[in-house]
């Protein structure tokens, strides 16, 4: 794993669904290492342990969760909003998986189930979701039949366009190459 920018924050992306579910969550409007770190800050503001539990997140005082988000250095640009996100996925993985992030995909039926699950939790849509389906796939060996197909051009192998593709250094110079062109492609088709 080489997401986040600790090698214990890479571990616990690794071990623990939840957290590679909340990195993906806050992984929007700031650097994808800072977002996959940030699991592990809150584990540490948490009090420590082996795992995020998202009963406990789920429960845990509005204010002072978004504290744990605020408290320097904060755990994203908007530590507010993502505070509240990050509850409100909780909140369903409670109600909805038995409070196990990987009952989202370990109990999807197919690809396409896949990636419909994934985008109708709090904070992803259907890019989003399509590619944390292509990290799984990818990279934690999630495979459901025909997931390569819903994720679109995020499962493709060596195409380098997403978090899906960062296994190290080089792939992830790649990967932020291939977003700055495809921000400079959709701004010259602006002008």
């Amino acid at each position: 794993m080489h997401l986040a920018t600790t090698t214990s924050g890479n571990a616990l992306l690794e071990h623990d669904p939840l957290a590679l579910l909340v990195g993906m969550l806050l992984d929007q409007q700031i650097p994808m290492e800072k977002a996959f770190t940030s699991p592990s800050v809150l584990l540490e503001r948490l009090g420590g342990g082996s795992s995020l539990d998202a009963t406990a997140i789920a429960e845990h005082d509005p204010a002072a969760f978004e504290e744990l988000f605020r408290t320097p250095p904060a755990l994203h640009r908007f530590p507010a909003a993502m505070a509240k996100r990050v509850q409100a996925l909780a909140r369903v993985l409670v109600e909805q998986f038995d409070g196990r992030a990987e009952n989202v995909w370990t109990q999807a039926g197919d690809g396409a189930d896949l990636v419909a699950r994934i985008g109708r939790l709090p904070g992803f849509g259907e890019q989003k979701a399509r590619i944390f389906a292509a990290l799984l796939g990818k990279q934690f060996g999630v495979h459901p039949s025909g997931w390569r197909e819903a994720t679109g051009a995020y499962g493709d192998s060596g195409a380098f366009r997403s978090v899906a593709d960062v296994v190290d250094d080089a792939s992830l110079l790649k990967v932020r190459a291939t977003k700055q062109q495809a921000k400079a492609a959709a701004k010259a088709a602006q002008a």
